[in-house]
């Protein structure tokens, strides 16, 4: 078994090989004065199984054509069988097609499932895909896995609510609140509140409306992905006006675009916990804790049970 570190992985892959035991190799990438990007890996991969570590994070289309160089590099060598994890795939959210004012777009999310099993790809592994649907892209064996055991070790259990920051996150809040009533013996699924968020007219701000009660209660907010992180923070607010206690959020992806984080330092939010999928050095706020999903992608590569 070969552990391949691409660039947005280099810290999480480090980890993980640590924990296997093996040393890990990091592809040689390397970008022309055109910008073009090469990469170059070990050649002594003939007949052996290839775990290569890569998230699609930003620079998005730097890492995506840096994988899928990886990728086709390591097939030329003669390899086995390729296995690509990718903690954050990105584009994810671009999953359906949109049709308005005469425009058309692209089915991005397959189009890079498809980019990825043509560079060579044997099976794929992900953490926490945007939508379900995205498995049915590809036509290699594609793995889902769950953080949420990564989240639960962080969660204080007294008079919690899940919350679903909005109605297509209930199912995701569901699922949380099950992981956390299996591992502490609590019951927690009736206990779930919704954000409903609208806007009265265009141009105007979201009104959040909270669904369930929230007085009192320790509130954790659960989602993929925190981008601009304005949503979140208004949604902790409208927790906060219902008189919670305290409001965290579990969130898979830390996107934390543009000034993210500034706006998460001064929000409501008492805290964002959120996964190494995406790499952050985190200097200016003490509100954002970074667990890892190591032991997750570990035990997944030893071949345990899948988590779906």
């Amino acid at each position: 078994m070969k552990i391949i570190i691409g660039n947005a992985s280099k810290e999480l892959g480090k980890l993980i090989a640590s924990k296997l035991n093996v040393q890990p190799f990091s592809a040689q990438v390397s970008k022309f004065a055109d910008g073009a990007i090469n990469a170059e890996v070990e050649s002594n991969l003939c007949g052996q199984e290839v775990y290569i570590i890569q998230s699609i994070s930003p620079p998005v289309n730097d890492h995506l054509m840096e994988l899928l160089f990886i990728i086709d590099a390591v097939k030329r060598s003669g390899t086995k069988r390729i296995t690509t994890i990718i903690p954050y795939y990105g584009y994810s959210r671009q999953d359906r097609i949109i049709k308005n004012n005469n425009m058309q777009s692209a089915l991005n999310a397959k189009l890079v499932a498809n980019l990825i099993q043509t560079a060579g790809a044997n099976s794929v592994a992900v953490i926490d895909l945007h939508s379900s649907q995205i498995e049915g892209f590809f036509d290699v064996p594609l793995t889902n896995l769950s953080c949420f055991e990564a989240f639960a070790d962080s969660i204080h259990t007294e008079n919690l609510a899940i919350v679903a920051p909005d109605v297509g996150a209930i199912g995701r809040a569901r699922a949380f609140a099950k992981t956390l009533e299996k591992k502490y013996k609590i019951k927690l699924s009736d206990k779930i509140i919704v954000i409903d968020k609208y806007r009265e007219k265009a141009g105007t701000s979201h009104v959040m409306n909270v669904i369930g009660e929230a007085t009192n209660k320790n509130c954790i907010i659960v989602d993929d992905i925190v981008d601009s992180g304005g949503t979140l923070c208004n949604a902790a607010l409208a927790l906060k006006n219902c008189r919670a206690r305290s409001v965290i959020s579990c969130i898979t992806h830390g996107v934390l675009s543009g000034n993210a984080i500034e706006k998460i330092s001064s929000s409501s939010l008492d805290k964002l916990v959120t996964t190494d999928t995406i790499f952050h050095k985190l200097e200016k706020t003490d509100k954002i804790e970074i667990v890892s999903i190591a032991n997750i992608l570990t035990h997944f590569i030893q071949g345990g049970k899948d988590a779906s």
